[in-house]
C-alpha cells in the first residue's frame, strides 16, 4: 500500500498523553516548520509502544496537507534498532485487505466477497468479512512489540482484545470461520507469541479459543517511509 500523502522526517523527543508526540524536524517543511523546530504530531496508537520509543529515534511523519487540522502531521513510522516500525494502527486493516484481495494469504483465498467494518456480535464490527462460500470473520490486530526475535501481542492489558477473541469463538460455534490476524508492523522478527508477561489472561484466552477452532495467523510487514505491505507468515510459538 502506497502512502499517498507527503512524508517528512524528524527525531522523536517524547510521546505523551497517548496520542501526542513531540518531533524535531530534520528539514524545512512549508506550512509546518523549519529544520530543528519541534512540532506536535498525532500518534495514532492506543498501545504502550513498549520498546518502540528510543531516545531521539528517527521518525517518519505523514503530512495531511490540511492547514485547518489541529495536528497537521501524523506519526507513522519509528526506527528501532535499525528497523522501521509502523505505529499507525489505521493502516494494517487496509494492508491485510489488499493482500487478501491479491491472493497473498493462502488461508484466506477463494472468497467471492470482501466487506470491511461489518456489524456483528455484541455491538462490535468485524474488520474483514469474507463470504461465498460461507462466512469468514477476520479480526486484524496491529502489534509492534518485539522480544528477542519474537513479535508479541499485546503490549498492554487489553479487555477489548479479549472481547474480540470471545466473539470470534462465538462465530465458530455458529458454524462460521473465525480468524485473528496479527499484523506485525515490522520485519525484524522470526516468530509470534502471546505476551503472557504483560497480559496473561489474553494469552490464556487466545490459546483457549484457538483450541476451540479460532484460526490464528501472524505476518510481518515490509515497512518503508512511503509504503506498507504484508511481508512473511510467522510461525506461532505457544
Amino acid at each position: 500500500m502506497r502512502i499517498e500523502k507527503p512524508v517528512i522526517t524528524g527525531r522523536l523527543l517524547r510521546r505523551y498523553k497517548r496520542f501526542l508526540a513531540d518531533v524535531e524536524l530534520d528539514e524545512d517543511c512549508a506550512g509546518i516548520g523549519r529544520r530543528g523546530e519541534v512540532i506536535v504530531a498525532h500518534c495514532p496508537n492506543t498501545g504502550s509502544l513498549l520498546g518502540c520509543l528510543p531516545e531521539r529515534a528517527r521518525v517518519v511523519l505523514r503530512d495531511s496537507q490540511d492547514p485547518a487540522r489541529k495536528l497537521r502531521c501524523t506519526l507513522q513510522t519509528i526506527e528501532v534498532d535499525g528497523a522501521l516500525v509502523n505505529v499507525d494502527t489505521s493502516l494494517p486493516n487496509a494492508v491485510v485487505t489488499e493482500a487478501i484481495e491479491a491472493g497473498r494469504v493462502p488461508e484466506l483465498r477463494g472468497f467471492a466477497s470482501l466487506r470491511r467494518e461489518v456489524k456483528y456480535g455484541q455491538n462490535s464490527r468485524i474488520d474483514i468479512l469474507l463470504e461465498s462460500p460461507g462466512r469468514c470473520y477476520v479480526e486484524v490486530k496491529s502489534t509492534t512489540l518485539r522480544v528477542g526475535a519474537e513479535a508479541r501481542f499485546p503490549d498492554a492489558v487489553t479487555e477489548r482484545g479479549r472481547k474480540h477473541l470471545e466473539e470470534l469463538a462465538n462465530v465458530v460455534k455458529e458454524g462460521h470461520r473465525g480468524v485473528i490476524f496479527f499484523h506485525v508492523s515490522r520485519a525484524d522478527v522470526e516468530g509470534f507469541k502471546p505476551a503472557d508477561e504483560i497480559d496473561p489472561v489474553y494469552g490464556e484466552t487466545l490459546r483457549r479459543v484457538h483450541a476451540a477452532g479460532v484460526e490464528v495467523l501472524a505476518w510481518t510487514a515490509d515497512v518503508t517511509a512511503d509504503a506498507l505491505a504484508l511481508g512473511q507468515a510467522l510461525p506461532l510459538r505457544w
